[in-house]
């Protein structure tokens, strides 16, 4: 006989139905997290799938770099990281760092092979010597020159190089090379060339009356172009007071034009003239009688070793007595500049000075000259042009 089963919770033999999450059919979708539901809800850090790998930033800087040749060693050295990174991190761009890595190496080394050869330097230079004819010209101590088509004033783009001895422009007397690394600007330019070109006029023109009254003192200095490619140089030229007009014939006259016996006169000579050329700028001597005073006393000091250089040289025979005699013209006329300088007032200095200037250039200088086969003709002194130079200075900008 059938035996009724013993009360208490009765197990089911087979379980229910389940969903396909683990819920029974007929309960509530979706109950709270953590209550058996194996799924996170979205908006929980959810990423869709199938979400590709990066690519290397530094796999593709090495090759552009690589590409571009710029910096190859960066390039070089960005792409092994990049490998090490692609490695480490899974990221893509294993072929961008690989290619990098190639063209930089070959990049690097024709960059080697460009120093090694000397050709760097050579194609700086180029670049260099380009610039410079895009905005400048050379001229060099000893040349004389023309303008073509042109005048020293204004803006000169060219000149064309000719013979000391025939008819020309302008001749180079002097060159004087700047200092620093910073461009100075026109107006100190300008100022270091006035200064400059009239200290330097007579150690290449030494033969003072040589130089004719229509000679005037011009300069080229370095523009802002050409000052950024080395350009340091102040070219110094004697020219025709009319800028387009010629001079002709050189007016050089120092140690390797001149015989031994002119160059010892000159040399002593030269000793006068700068010091004349130091006179005030103010004119009149009843404006500034204390600085005519103290120029006279510089002239006098420079005829006292004038003549001491002229009285302890040894002539030839046809010269020695008409150097002789003109030295002690320069004798007398010291003592007239003496008295110049101790002088109470303008009227006072007018008479000294007036028989000093006499004896610097008379008959016994005339002479000597003559000897010395010397220009014998006396400058001529302008009250306006103390400098003796034919004409203001003018500053021209070398472009």
């Amino acid at each position: 006989m059938a035996i009724p089963p013993p009360p208490g919770p009765q197990q089911p033999q087979d379980p229910p139905p389940q969903g396909a999450y683990g819920q029974p059919y007929g309960q509530p979708y979706g109950p709270p997290y953590g209550n058996g539901l194996p799924y996170q809800p979205w908006g929980q850090g959810y990423a869709p799938y199938h979400r590709p790998a990066p690519v290397n930033g530094l796999a593709v800087a090495a090759l552009v770099l690589g590409i571009m040749c710029f910096l190859p060693a960066v390039g070089l050295i960005l792409g092994l990281i990049a490998l090490a990174q692609i490695k480490r991190r899974g990221e893509r761009g294993r072929g961008l760092a690989i290619g990098g890595i190639a063209t930089s190496s070959l990049g690097l080394a024709l960059l080697v092979l460009f120093f090694a050869t000397g050709s760097a330097s050579e194609f700086w230079e180029g670049v260099k010597d380009g610039a410079r004819d895009s905005v400048t010209f050379s001229v060099k101590k000893g040349e004389c020159f023309d303008v073509p088509g042109g005048s020293l004033e204004g803006e000169p783009y060219d000149v064309r190089t000719v013979s000391c001895s025939g008819r020309h422009q302008a001749e180079v007397f002097a060159d004087y090379e700047l200092t620093g690394t910073r461009y100075p600007g026109t107006a100190t330019l300008t100022e270091i060339a006035e200064e400059k070109c009239f200290t330097l006029q007579s150690a290449y023109a030494m033969d003072f009356w040589a130089i004719p009254d229509y000679v005037d003192v011009y300069y080229f200095t370095p523009t802002r172009e050409s000052w950024r490619f080395g350009d340091r140089d102040i070219n110094c030229m004697f020219g025709h007071t009319d800028a387009k007009s010629r001079l002709t014939g050189s007016l050089r006259r120092d140690a390797t034009t001149l015989a031994g016996d002119q160059l010892a006169y000159l040399q002593a000579d030269v000793l006068l003239y700068d010091a004349l050329n130091t006179v005030p700028d103010t004119a009149d001597v009843e404006d500034d009688l204390p600085g005519h005073r103290a120029w006279a006393e510089r002239v006098a000091a420079a005829l006292t070793e004038q003549t001491r250089n002229l009285r302890t040289h040894e002539w030839q025979d046809d010269a020695d007595k008409p150097v002789a005699d003109q030295t002690k013209a320069l004798e007398r006329a010291r003592e007239e500049w003496r008295k110049a300088a101790e002088a109470t007032d303008a009227d006072a200095f007018y008479t000294h000075y007036d028989e000093g200037s006499a004896l610097l250039e008379g008959r016994e200088a005339v002479t000597a000259r003559k000897a010395l086969g010397l220009a014998t003709t006396p400058p001529s002194h302008d009250s306006d042009d103390s400098e003796g130079s034919g004409g203001d200075t003018r500053s021209e900008e070398r472009v």
